[in-house]
Order: structure tokens, then sequence, then C-alpha cells
């Protein structure tokens, strides 16, 4: 028992330098205080501050539009200054739009707030990215982005259950006001961590000044960067926005699951994650980058088709244990393709347009956010089951995309096994 225990300790190794690691703690962290709110901006917003709810889901919406606004020029500053000066500054006017949330009394003020959010979210989400890549050697990339991941999952999970505690506790107004105030001072002490942690390090664009110039017009005019971002695009919308956006509604209007059960499924889903996703960064390591991608198609697919059964089940505690492999099975489709998609973008992107090229990949996750819950709704309205079999072959589709880009998109592996194959020799 004590040797497999040792075993899976040391699957969790990732040999990542101390920066890297305390960089990854205060995401940690910074994840944590999101995750306190996250589950009751609404609730806050309507129950507590009075707003229409229309009124309140734009005031979320415009978090995410200003932050995909604020993300390509993030990216321009990040070909120029340093990735640790623009995670500090948007980290810091995060905390101070997060702050603000705690005290709003109308509608203007929530919209001001999530503008200063927003902005400070794509600022620092792009930058944290670049900093992530640019702090490890090309080989360490896709352990640093696993590690992210896990950081994220853990700490909006931990979030989440916290915050859930404090306002059962007390549901009035000053148990919201401690849970925005936290999130505020979590981005806060993330940006000191950066601060006191991280080296500094010069601008990419400055480093390789030899390298050239270039602008969004050469970024726009690499055709298999933007093939691989519309794949990324639809893999994110079926895969992790489908699972976490539309099967709880649709498994609470057509399987036998309750509110708690739903919340099982995604509990499951969401450690399976945090477990996972370390290990699978040495699976995906040994492997072609197209062919991780063509796995991750496989698993998606696979798992958006097994919801289906769980429709003809009568038995909740059935349909949950279906659903909860389903989960499962969705949890190592994402660690595969997250621990991918970073280092492939990373390795297109010329040196000098690196934060160009990570504002851009940035903006599929947002755009996965949007689209996601609208094609995903639509569908719940007019054919539910087209869901689960349209978002599987939307998978396979995609998957067959970037299989057929093959040697085109950068491999180290691949370009490690080439250069053990001796040359031919001459006639």
């Amino acid at each position: 028992m004590f040797r497999r225990l040792r075993h899976l300790i040391a699957g969790w190794g990732t040999g990542l330098p101390r920066p890297v690691l305390i960089l990854q703690a205060g995401n940690a962290l910074n994840y944590f205080g999101y995750g306190l709110i996250l589950p009751f901006e609404i609730i806050y917003l309507h129950q507590v501050r009075g707003f229409p709810t229309s009124t309140a889901g734009l005031v979320l919406a415009a978090v995410m539009g200003t932050a995909a606004i604020a993300s390509p020029p993030a990216g321009a500053l990040l070909d120029r200054y340093p990735a640790r000066a623009v995670v500090v500054a948007g980290s810091l006017v995060s905390a101070l739009g997060y702050a603000g949330f705690a005290y709003v009394d109308q509608p203007w003020q929530a919209f001001a707030c999530s503008i200063l959010s927003g902005a400070g979210i794509g600022a620092a989400g792009t930058a944290n990215r670049v900093l992530v890549i640019t702090l490890v050697k090309p080989e360490q990339r896709a352990a640093a982005v696993g590690l992210l991941r896990v950081a994220g999952n853990f700490g909006i999970g931990t979030g989440a259950t916290v915050g859930g505690f404090i306002v059962a506790s007390a549901q009035q107004l000053s148990s919201f006001q401690l849970l925005y105030f936290f999130d505020a001072v979590t981005y806060a002490a993330f940006a000191l961590i950066v601060l006191a942690a991280v080296p500094v390090q010069r601008a990419v664009s400055i480093a390789n000044g030899s390298a050239g110039g270039g602008s969004f017009r050469t970024v726009v005019r690499d055709r298999v960067f933007l093939i691989v971002i519309a794949a990324n695009t639809v893999l994110l919308v079926v895969g992790h926005v489908f699972f976490s956006n539309i099967l709880p509604p649709f498994a609470k209007s057509y399987t036998p699951l309750g509110p708690a059960a739903i919340g099982i499924v995604v509990l499951v889903n969401t450690c399976s994650v945090v477990v996972a996703q370390i290990p699978a960064v040495r699976l995906v390591v040994r492997m072609r980058r197209t062919h991780a991608f063509a796995l991750t198609t496989a698993l998606f697919a696979f798992s958006l088709l097994a919801v289906l059964p769980a429709t003809l089940i009568r038995s909740e505690l059935a349909a949950a244990c279906l659903l909860a492999c389903v989960g499962i099975v969705f949890a190592i489709g994402e660690c595969v393709h997250t621990v991918v998609q970073v280092p492939v973008v990373a390795d297109m992107a010329p040196p000098q347009l690196l934060g160009r090229y990570m504002s851009i990949f940035g903006l599929s996750f947002t755009l996965a956010q949007a689209l996601g819950p609208a094609v995903g709704g639509l569908l719940l309205q007019t054919s539910p089951d087209a869901v689960w079999w349209g978002g599987a072959l939307a998978a396979v589709l995609a998957g067959a995309v970037l299989l057929r880009l093959g040697n085109r998109i950068p491999d180290p592996l691949r370009d490690a096994q080439s250069r053990l194959v001796p040359a031919p020799e001459p006639a």
C-alpha cells in the first residue's frame, strides 16, 4: 500500500523551478478568492442589491466582454514590457473592481466595477500565461500549464465550498460584502507574491530585438495558427463548456437527478481534474501533439454520447453513477487538452510576438464561454439530445482538422525522432 502511495506521489512530481511553484501557489490563492463569489454573483446583485436578473446577467457579461477587449492590447504590451509588470498591474486593477462590488447601490456602479474587473482579468490573464511560459524551459511547458490548471480547479472548488458555508450561515449583506472584499484581497496578495517571488525578466521583443518586429497583421496572416485556434474553440465549447454549463440543466430536466446528485457529478469531475492533471502531463509529453489532439477528441466524443443513456434510466443512483463516470472521462479529456494547447501556441509564436499570439489564444476561451451557453441553450429548447450527438460530431470534425494539419503543428517529439534518424549516405 505504501509503495503504491509513493508511486502516486512520484507521479505528481513536476521538476519545475521554485519561482513557478510559488507563482502557481499564488494562482491557487487568487482562484480561491474568485471561487468565493463565483456561484453567488447573480444572487448578490438580484436578491441583495435588488437589480433585475437581466441587469445582473449583463453586469457579469460586461466583465467577460471587457476582458476580451483588453486581451489584445495586453498582448501588444507584453511584446514590449515584462509579463511580471502586466500581471501585477492587472491584478491590482481587478482588486479595485471587485472591492467596489461590495458597495454598489446602482447598476451604473456595478457596470463601472465590471469594466475595472474585466480589464484587469483580460490583462493579467494573458500576462500570466506568458509569464508561466517564459519562466520554464520549452520541455517544461506542459507541466507548468498542467500545474496552472490544478491551481485553478483547486482554488475555485475550495473557494466555492467555503463561500457556500459563509452564505448559508448568514444570508445578509455583510456576508456577501465579506466575500467580495476577500476576493479583492486575494488579487492584491497575488500581485505581491508575483513581485516578491518572480524574477524580473526583460520583455521578449527586447531580448530578441534582432528577430524583427511584427504586429497583429502578422498573427492574422498565420493561417495554421488561426485554424488551430478555431478548432480549439470548438473543443472548448463541446468539452469544457457543455459539461459545466449545459449538463446540469439537461440532467435536471431529462434525467432522474436532483440538485444534490448534479452537484456530486460536478464535484467528481473537478476532483478528477485535480488528481489526474499532473500524471496526464507525463502521458502527453510522450505523444505526438496531433495524437494528443486526437485522444482529446475521442474522449470528448465518447463522453458526450455517453450522456444520452442517462435519459433512459429511472434510478437516480444509477443515472448519477453513469454521469459521474462521464464526468471522469470529460476530466481526462480536459487534462490532455489543457497540456497540449498552450505549448502548441507558444511554439507557433515568433518570440517577439508571443504576447500577441497568447492574447488571441486567450480570446478562444472567452468566445467559447459566450458560444457554449448560447448554442447549448438553444439546442436544449429545440432538440435536447442534439447537444450531445451534435457536440460529438463537432468534436470529431475539429479533431480531424487538427490531425490533417500534421507536420504543420510544431512537435518537439517529432523533431527529436527525426534527429535520431541517420541521414542517407551518398551513393
